[in-house]
């Protein structure tokens, strides 16, 4: 674990630096921050249809990402669509699956979803006049395949659903609830966020039989303003774009236009060509280090750090989820603190947590809580990390509760 910390370096300038935040957004290795920085050194070059060798080798190399990000999800590389985050992934597909919506229809999300895949559809329903139904959660954060069941039906159009809750960590069984909405109807396209999932547990769409799936790649050890789409080959053809420009259409006149084949149809414009080389680099970190290592060290901590919450504040404590943690988010709440108090004490001894609603209001409300403070482990953490969260909560206790 040494070996792997040292490959950060933002632990050289910050030393003391307890980073317990790789929910909201992980830290960088120094091979993908050279990454971005060679491209902007070495190539600066656009994508597509330049005839140079510093144009001809990004090309080259943006497209070599595309196919290792099929090898991580067990898909075809044409399937893959780059995005610059999850919340434009979901919302690509809330557009171009609005004429699939008609009066009457419905369309089914959890009350466990991160905004991101929950306002899209909302607002979806309303534009359509279709319904939006939510499936409840059980206490452990676990969407139930037979409690989801009754939500489906001949008029259902769409399921979303989140992997990994970003509030509970408690992942959800992809697969059976895909199955169950394809037996409900065949024609329901099944959607899944896995924005908490990408390179911290073992992805495979085909097993899944997922229709579209999104992630971001700034969670999962790569720079900020890439995310992927992954979407059926069958359903992507099928589909519009999603905007419209340079680097995805063929032949345009007055009367006409010839877009692309998928995934570059959907890929207007200049994307962000550094982030998309960068994102290759944090892929090749985490094949390097075994997603299975990952994600062993991660739940590892996080059931050690909820042992030691228990441990220290007893019953003034909850945590939300399982007792034993399956991934490395855990949010809790202290009795009579506000999580923003939490936050802002530990934050000032260089502890960094979440606090708030987490972008998920239908989950705090189904559950009466106003917020909860998260922290969130990654491969880089250690034991001294859960030493120093316990040692700054204490602290915060002293200073609230005399």
């Amino acid at each position: 674990m040494h070996n792997i910390r040292s490959r950060f370096p933002i632990f050289t300038a910050r030393p003391d630096l307890a980073y317990l935040d790789s929910g909201a957004t992980s830290l960088k290795p120094q091979t993908v921050i050279d990454t971005v920085s060679d491209y902007y050194h070495a190539l600066s070059a656009n994508v597509g249809r330049g005839l140079y060798a510093t144009a001809e080798e990004t090309t080259t190399g943006f497209e070599e990402v595309r196919e290792k990000t099929a090898r991580f999800l067990g898909s075809d590389a044409d399937e893959i669509v780059f995005t610059r985050n999850t919340t434009e992934g979901i919302n690509l597909l809330a557009s171009v699956l609005e004429d699939r919506i008609e009066a009457g229809d419905n369309i089914v999300v959890t009350a466990l979803e991160h905004h991101s895949n929950f306002l899209p559809w909302k607002r979806l329903a309303a534009k359509r006049r279709a319904e939006l139904r939510i499936v409840p959660f059980e206490q452990d954060g676990l969407i139930n395949r037979e409690t989801a069941r009754k939500f489906f039906d001949s008029k259902t159009k769409i399921f979303a659903f989140s992997a990994i809750s970003n509030v509970f960590g408690t992942p959800n069984p992809v697969a059976d609830l895909v199955r169950t909405a394809k037996e409900a109807s065949p024609d329901i396209l099944t959607i899944v966020d896995a924005a908490q999932t990408a390179g911290h547990a073992h992805i495979d769409v085909r097993s899944w039989d997922c229709d579209f799936l999104a992630f971001s790649g700034h969670k999962m050890f790569g720079p900020t303003g890439v995310g992927v789409l992954y979407g059926k080959s069958s359903l992507l053809a099928a589909l519009p774009p999603y905007q419209v420009g340079g680097g995805m259409v063929l032949d345009s006149t007055a009367d006409d236009a010839v877009y692309m084949k998928s995934p570059h149809r959907f890929e207007a414009g200049t994307p962000d060509i550094a982030a998309v080389l960068g994102f290759g680099a944090a892929l090749d970190f985490v094949e390097q280090v075994g997603i299975g290592t990952i994600h062993e060290r991660e739940t590892a901590l996080a059931n050690e750090a909820a042992t030691a919450l228990h441990d220290a504040f007893g019953g003034s404590i909850t945590v939300l989820g399982p007792v034993r943690r399956e991934s490395g988010i855990l949010s809790f709440s202290l009795e009579g603190i506000h999580p923003h108090d939490i936050a802002q004490v530990l934050g000032e001894r260089d502890i960094c947590i979440r606090a708030g609603e987490h972008c998920a209001a239908p989950l705090h409300r189904a559950l009466s809580l106003p917020a909860t403070a998260r922290a969130t482990f990654s491969v880089y953490n250690t034991e001294a990390d859960i030493e120093k969260l316990i040692e700054g909560l204490k602290d915060t206790v002293r200073l609230f509760r005399p």
